[in-house]
């Protein structure tokens, strides 16, 4: 922090649209003239467009957060997104639409890549770098035009030779095929290094164990996997069901910097609230996930009793030597069911 570099800090907001400096709001001391804006339905907005080389090391926004709101962010003037998720999903909180825990709290995603913070505050620490330019749009699929706040930081300097470009895509299964592995991940062609999912997990049926899957993944196209986790609980770094298979019988939220199971929905004394949700998150930071030409991540969904049908929903996300056009495409905004 103490070393000074030839930098300098662009910062995006709906005061300052452009980016530019000396751009900010033009109100008097205490007067607020644009702190947000309107995106009607349909219409997609360009919230930060940048010519590099730069980083972007921020985001931030509140405001309407939920699943009709998809951020997607392009690369080096490519036509198509390198970044692409409902906003929610991107900072791990699938379900945008409850608002309490199990213990009537706001859920807190406390890690040192994304902070989700009471009431709703998004924020991503993804370093973020680009050669020639950087564009970062939101679209509004919904039905009902929706406020946003927003703010976008980073810097303009040189970058080194070796960077690589930040990628993240979204996809589901409601409910996962029962009997087959979920795909997180699939088809990402090249050199790069996962980086970590979010997961967010929908019980059906009996409500009985749903931890029992394996998380593989599978580096260079092999037929089986390299990195072969022995269960879901335990590549979340957790054990024993989260602590509901022994000593206390309950499960215990937690949230680490690389790791967490951070929160738990679903309130068996509310009305048509009874089935649990589970809010969970990996970061490969420090047991970096290196591949030079292709990679592949599943996991099961398995319990006690055999394969299951929950409602997985799923990010993940990782560094390419290149933009890239990304696996998966969006479900309708009718079919991201994610309440």
């Amino acid at each position: 922090m103490y070393i000074l570099q030839d930098r300098s800090t662009f910062a995006f907001s709906a005061e300052n649209p452009t980016g530019a400096r000396n751009g900010g709001t033009h109100g008097k001391d205490c007067e607020k003239l644009s702190p947000c804006l309107s995106v009607t339905p349909g219409d997609t907005v360009t919230l930060c467009d940048i010519d590099g080389p730069g980083m972007i090391t921020h985001l931030w926004f509140t405001g309407y957060i939920g699943h009709s709101f998809v951020l997607r962010i392009y690369w080096e003037n490519s036509d198509f997104p390198s970044v692409e998720a409902p906003i929610s999903a991107f900072f791990g909180c699938g379900y945008d639409e409850n608002f309490a825990d199990t213990e009537g709290r706001y859920p807190v995603l406390n890690s040192n890549m994304i902070l989700v913070a009471p009431g709703r505050g998004y924020n991503s620490y993804f370093e973020m770098p680009f050669r020639k330019h950087c564009r970062i749009t939101i679209e509004n699929r919904g039905t009902e035009s929706q406020y946003l706040f927003y703010m976008i930081t980073g810097w303009r300097g040189s970058l080194p030779k070796e960077i690589s470009y930040f990628h993240a895509a979204y996809r589901q299964e409601h409910p996962v095929q029962k009997g087959r592995s979920y795909v997180v991940a699939d088809h990402i062609s090249g050199k790069g290094r996962f980086v970590g999912v979010t997961l967010s997990v929908g019980v059906n049926g009996h409500n009985s164990c749903w931890v029992e899957g394996e998380a593989k993944m599978y580096l260079e196209g092999e037929e089986y996997p390299s990195i072969n986790y022995t269960g879901t609980e335990d590549y979340f770094c957790g054990a024993y069901g989260f602590g509901n298979d022994i000593a206390l019988k309950k499960y215990q939220p937690f949230s680490g910097l690389y790791v967490g199971m951070y929160a738990i929905l679903g309130n068996t004394d509310e009305m048509y609230n009874a089935q649990k949700r589970f809010l969970l998150y990996r970061w490969h930071v420090v047991d970096a996930i290196y591949f030079e030409k292709s990679f592949k991540m599943t996991m099961d969904n398995l319990g006690w009793t055999g394969p299951r049908y929950d409602d997985y929903t799923s990010v993940a996300y990782w560094y390419l030597d290149r933009p890239a056009q990304l696996p998966f495409t969006l479900p309708d905004d009718t079919d991201l069911t994610m309440k």
